[in-house]
């Protein structure tokens, strides 16, 4: 707005100088003569400051077009004077100049009072849903260390207890390690959400990142009795993080292992759909989702398990939409469920302005 009022100023000047020359006849009359109907025509063209004054800058504005059209056609008022009917026109424009600034000014201001009102409002929402996210964040991380904090506090009781055996000390070594673990996975899955790191492209691998986030989650599927199988190229190479590739991968395979109630299969499939993209599909055959949960699936907070922050699947969505790719579950009750994220394998020029634009990229 600094840049545009100077601009206008000028503008309103230019205008209104030429259409005090229109009206005076200094423009027109050379050329036609004295014409009482052409007179009554370009009298009016003073309106079109006042109009503009009035749109741009509200009833103040409009008020002062108005007197300053009013001071330069007095002139001529006074001319004409001698003559009561052409001064009775000339006084009734200088009202009509008031009458049009002031109204117009009015509405225009009542305008950008209701449109500030409506930007406060929404800036008052905006603050709110700020503030309700940071207070979830604040109850489901308290939620998620509680417990592995009360884990950690009982195994460091045994291990202090001088009477406690060196194969109970080796097993509750190993609950320590598992519960920090946990915690740490848990902070960084909310970091991950809350400040999301920038994303750097490179040529990788996307096959064997797959193969790896699978070995890394073989320990966890096989404690709970579930089978992994990967189906992947031996090299299918894409544009795109590493690290959050293979967190993606991860937060999908573990969701699937999760999903699983006892015995059951987790398969992860690799393909090419077209020459430029690719899909990566987990499978599971859990209990499945309901389709009204399904609809808020990929909410922040908000998860089917008695336990987890329900960052999972909105962590992921992140991912893949930095990568300019798709995501989308199908599920079944009591079947399984199927995750399928198609990703471009080369980034486009577009995609990279446009993330650069946004301050995306390193």
């Amino acid at each position: 707005m600094s840049r545009t009022r100077p601009t206008r100023i000028a503008v309103l000047a230019v205008v209104t100088a030429t259409t005090l020359g229109i009206h005076y006849g200094w423009f027109v009359e050379p050329l036609f003569g004295h014409v009482h109907w052409l007179h009554a025509v370009h009298g009016r063209f003073c309106y079109i400051p006042i109009v503009m004054a009035a749109a741009w800058f509200g009833l103040r504005g409009g008020l002062v077009a108005a007197t300053a059209i009013t001071i330069a056609v007095i002139p001529l008022v006074a001319r004409s004077i001698s003559q009561t009917h052409e001064a009775a026109v000339e006084l009734a424009e200088i009202v009509l100049y008031y009458a049009l600034g002031g109204l117009i000014g009015i509405l225009v201001d009542r305008e950008n009072a209701a449109r500030r009102a409506e930007l406060a409002a929404r800036e008052q929402v905006e603050r709110s849903q700020k503030l309700s996210l940071v207070g979830q964040l604040a109850a489901s991380v308290a939620h998620e260390i509680k417990n592995p904090l009360a884990s950690i506090k009982g195994a460091a009781d045994i291990l202090t207890d001088p009477e406690t055996d060196e194969d109970e000390r080796a097993e509750f070594r190993e609950i320590l390690r598992g519960e920090v673990r946990r915690i740490d996975a848990t902070v960084t899955e909310f970091l991950e959400f809350a400040r999301p790191r920038q994303t750097r492209f490179e040529r990788v691998d996307l096959a064997d990142i797959v193969r790896g986030a699978c070995r890394q989650i073989e320990p966890e599927a096989a404690r709970v009795g579930v089978s992994l199988a990967v189906d992947a190229p031996a090299r299918l190479a894409v544009d795109g993080d590493a690290g959050k590739l293979r967190q993606l991968v991860l937060n999908l395979m573990l969701n699937a292992v999760q999903a699983v109630d006892g015995s059951g299969r987790v398969r992860v499939r690799v393909e090419t759909v077209e020459d430029d993209r690719v899909r990566v599909r987990v499978t599971d055959t859990g209990h499945g989702i309901e389709p009204a949960a399904l609809e808020r699936i990929f909410e922040p907070f908000y998860t089917t398990r008695a336990s987890g922050t329900g960052l999972g699947l909105a962590v992921a969505r992140g991912i893949v939409e930095a990568h300019d790719g798709a995501i989308a579950i199908e599920s079944e009750p009591g079947t399984g469920t199927t995750v399928t994220v198609e990703l471009p394998t080369r980034r486009t020029p577009e995609a990279a302005r446009r993330r650069g634009a946004a301050g995306e990229d390193a």
